[in-house]
């Protein structure tokens, strides 16, 4: 693999030093919830109000070792447990089986994409946000790569990517990648 997206400081620093890394976007985070959970009917969820909850955040999965990472940072001080590992879901069909068994809130981005017997919240108080980058190996020198960092930074500027709410979160060791410094 030349190029992929995904949260640069979630990776191991051994990994990190062989990569190349362009800021692309924050993602505002949300949480897919049951449509019968209590927390269901509110337009958006606030944070604190997931205390004493267990969220899945993809933990045991190698493929998603930095989304629960983030989790693990965000969730930390506020009463929110992290879901032990779980079958991963492949398709809208065995997500909502998964989610019928566990019933476990699932963190997510708000475009994750809809899926029936559930609802997608946006989080807030504060707003996490996942820092995305668009990652190379160093040292790689190819034209389709050139075009994909163009490409990806003219949209991250039409689209506001780079914006940062006010109110946005996100763990120390991201703003020293998202502001270039890592």
């Amino acid at each position: 693999m030349d190029a992929s997206f995904g949260r640069f400081a979630g990776l191991d620093p051994a990994v990190r030093a062989r990569l190349e890394q362009q800021p692309v976007r924050y993602e505002p985070m949300a949480v897919v919830l049951p449509e019968d959970h209590h927390l269901a009917g509110l337009d958006a969820v606030p944070l604190d109000a997931l205390a004493g909850e267990t969220v899945y955040a993809g933990a045991g999965n190698p493929r998603t070792r930095e989304w629960t990472d983030l989790a693990l940072h965000l969730f930390e001080g506020r009463g929110i447990a992290l879901a032990p590992p779980a079958p991963v879901a492949v398709g809208a069909d065995e997500f909502r089986r998964v989610m019928a068994k566990k019933r476990n809130p699932v963190l997510a981005v708000v475009d994750f994409p809809a899926v029936s017997e559930t609802v997608r919240k946006p989080l807030v108080g504060p707003v996490p946000l996942s820092p995305v980058s668009l990652v190379w190996r160093k040292g790689l020198l190819h034209p389709g790569i050139d075009a994909l960092r163009r490409a990806a930074g003219e949209l991250a500027a039409e689209e506001g990517w780079l914006r940062r709410p006010a109110d946005g979160w996100i763990p120390a060791s991201d703003e020293l990648v998202m502001a270039g410094r890592d």
